[in-house]
């Protein structure tokens, strides 16, 4: 029963998920065990994709069917189920209007188990901090940028964050960010991918 989940997460089945979430439910599994498995089944395409077997548009499918498998579980887990691994607040910097990257980071981040709180695009650094003070039991800020124009604002952003005291990691990514540049800004973490940034995530917070 739990493989059916797991094959349909890893393989992309969007119309399977329902039926095989609620086959494992109806035959004894909890509602925890079936999360387990998708997000088991989504670290193995995370694995996949970083082996350049699969790409992004089948990493996006399985995100989503894991999504729709969630959606079933969520009255089932209550409280600090889906988002067990804490909230994660996530937005592209100011003067970036880029959404695609980050939507999938998103998904993989709420995949991995935390509860992300998403900011949209064009995000200046001020809503960081506010959106952080009004959720100070947020684990991880995530910020991405897709235009080497907008690098600059990432700096602020994360110089704002730093100033307002605030002590919880900060992750960057994006096309034109570095490891160089993530050191320079002072972010805790940079990531090249999706698929990586949520195992770092779960790395933070372990």
């Amino acid at each position: 029963m739990i493989e059916s989940i797991q094959n349909a997460v890893v393989n992309g089945k969007l119309k399977l998920i329902t039926g095989a979430v609620q086959e494992a439910l109806d035959g004894g599994a909890s509602a925890q065990e079936c999360l387990d498995s998708m997000t088991a089944a989504m670290d193995i395409v995370g694995a996949k994709f970083q082996a350049n077997e699969i790409f992004v548009p089948e990493m996006l499918v399985a995100a989503k069917t894991m999504q729709r498998g969630v959606g079933v579980l969520k009255p089932l887990l209550g409280e600090g189920g889906a988002g067990k691994l804490g909230k994660y607040i996530l937005g592209t910097v100011a003067g970036d209007l880029h959404d695609i990257g980050k939507n999938l980071v998103s998904l993989m981040i709420e995949s991995a188990g935390f509860e992300v709180i998403d900011l949209g695009v064009d995000v200046p650094a001020e809503k960081f901090v506010e959106t952080y003070k009004a959720n100070p039991d947020t684990k991880i800020i995530g910020c991405s940028a897709l235009l080497t124009t907008t690098m600059d604002a990432m700096r602020e952003t994360v110089k704002a964050i730093k100033e307002a005291g605030i002590t919880v990691p900060v992750m960057v990514g994006g096309a034109p960010i570095t490891q160089e540049f993530c050191d320079a800004i002072g972010a805790d973490a940079y990531t090249t991918d999706a698929a990586s940034a949520a195992q770092k995530a779960k790395e933070l917070v372990g």
